[in-house]
């Protein structure tokens, strides 16, 4: 049964709110998130060209707007990167469409996948749960708004990672299973 755009959006809201805000994955996400700056769209593309097209929209659009109004774009794509080899790949002509357009210099690309798994780690290992999401993501980000954001972390970005391994290390099976229900594997 196909899920409507609406039911997909709640379902990457909530994914957000519990596990990227909630477990403060991305310390950064909570501001932005309140005050209502953060888009998530949905890209029915089936092919790589479509869903470079959309992302080219969504990027553009993005930065025409003030950050008041829109901070950061989440595309979740529904049709297309099921599997995160493909997901992989796709990351490389998603930073030649930045350089492309010479956006490279004000977005960059956050990635989420269901199945996301860091190099030189097993599909089990419970640090590739911080990049896993409901859907395949591409996450536009602003870089003047992580510039800003570090400035007023109390320390190094390369803690961020390494407090995220520890957080999701330390989750419950029972917690694992509530907080990440789209999940195939268990941990």
């Amino acid at each position: 049964m196909q899920q409507t755009d609406e039911k997909i959006i709640q379902t990457v809201d909530k994914w957000l709110q519990d596990v990227v805000i909630g477990l403060n994955l991305c310390p950064f996400a909570q501001h932005p998130y309140q005050l209502k700056r953060v888009h998530l769209t949905v890209s029915h593309a089936n092919t790589e060209k479509a869903l470079l097209e959309d992302l080219a929209s969504q990027a553009s659009e993005l930065l025409t707007m003030p950050v008041s109004e829109r901070e950061t774009t989440v595309i979740v794509v529904t049709d297309l990167l099921e599997e995160f080899y493909d997901y992989n790949q796709f990351l490389d002509l998603a930073d030649w469409l930045l350089e492309e357009n010479n956006w490279q210099e004000s977005l960059q690309i956050a990635s989420f996948h269901p199945d996301y798994q860091f190099a030189g780690t097993a599909p089990q290992d419970a640090q590739n749960l911080t990049n896993r999401s409901p859907f395949p993501l591409l996450h536009l980000i602003r870089q003047d708004s992580i510039e800003t954001a570090l400035q007023h972390f109390p320390t190094s970005p390369e803690s961020i990672f390494e407090t995220n391994i520890e957080t999701v290390e330390n989750l419950t099976d029972q917690e694992k299973r509530q907080l990440f229900p789209f999940l195939k594997n268990d941990y």
